[in-house]
């Protein structure tokens, strides 16, 4: 992608406890040449635990992105979102919201703690595909992202 620094790729913690969509994003942008780390948290709790760097992750970088689904295990998205929003070290990590869900309630909540954006989980292997190269595209290539956020490779 023309804008990404050609030394450096983007951290991505996506939050995500359904092993397909992980693959898919990692397929997705593998095939579109995106550089990136994606690191996965499973439920809320791990991934609040990577991104505050609390054992055994103490040694993680902050992401550059978060993707998130709201139906988690644990915390779920709406309590992780909350925290990240309301944490003045972590609220700068723009979190795109990746979910299933089409309720009018959780994207009003969504937006109301301050995600970047909401997303609903297309059906279908080549519209996932399709939103996964978008979401690369605007966020990796179009997006200026905080200086010094960045992970070299």
């Amino acid at each position: 992608m023309e804008r990404q620094i050609a030394d450096q790729r983007l951290e991505v913690l996506m939050v995500e406890d359904n092993a397909a969509d992980v693959r898919i994003a990692s397929e997705a942008w593998r095939e579109a040449g995106v550089r990136h780390l994606l690191r996965v948290a499973r439920n809320g709790e791990e991934a609040l635990s990577v991104l505050r760097r609390q054992a055994p992750h103490d040694a993680a970088r902050r992401p550059d992105l978060v993707i998130l689904d709201l139906n988690l295990p644990r915390m779920d998205g709406r309590e992780l979102l909350a925290e990240l929003k309301s944490d003045a070290e972590l609220r700068h990590i723009p979190v795109i919201v990746l979910t299933t869900s089409d309720r009018d309630r959780d994207i009003q909540r969504s937006y109301d703690l301050q995600a970047n954006c909401y997303i609903v989980k297309p059906i279908g292997l080549e519209s996932a595909f399709r939103v996964m190269r978008a979401i690369a595209e605007f966020w990796f290539e179009i997006v200026t992202l905080p200086p010094g956020k960045r992970s070299p490779v």
